[in-house]
């Protein structure tokens, strides 16, 4: 149960990367992760806007959609996770963003990615 999961997030994941890449967007970072703090889905890049995906996948609509699954807790872990980023980007000498952005992405089993652009 646990690898189908695994299984069915990657491909939501892979599915909204491709979303970005179609934009024009290069994909800078997947799968980020920092100990406490846990992960970010995809960092996508277009100009010096920097935008942080949470992608959640859903094998149906029975608890409700991907969109609803990302609470004001979750949006909280993925702002100070985001701003662990830009640290270790700072630090590693690369350049500054302008713009920053959160966006949600929602993947139906069918792969159809629906995507909230400055969902917080």
């Amino acid at each position: 149960m646990v690898h189908a999961r695994q299984q069915l997030g990657a491909l939501g994941e892979e599915a909204a990367a491709n979303w970005y890449i179609a934009k024009g967007f290069e994909i800078v970072g997947r799968n980020w992760r920092n100990g406490r703090l846990g992960e970010i889905d995809l960092i996508a890049r277009l100009g010096r806007q920097c935008v942080f995906c949470e992608v959640k996948t859903r094998s149906s609509a029975q608890f409700g959609t991907g969109f609803e699954a990302v609470t004001e807790a979750k949006q909280r872990r993925l702002r100070g996770l985001a701003m662990a980023w830009l640290a270790a980007r700072r630090e590693s000498g690369t350049e500054e963003w302008l713009e920053l952005r959160f966006d949600v992405a929602a993947v139906d089993p069918a792969g159809s990615v629906e995507v909230l652009e400055g969902a917080f």
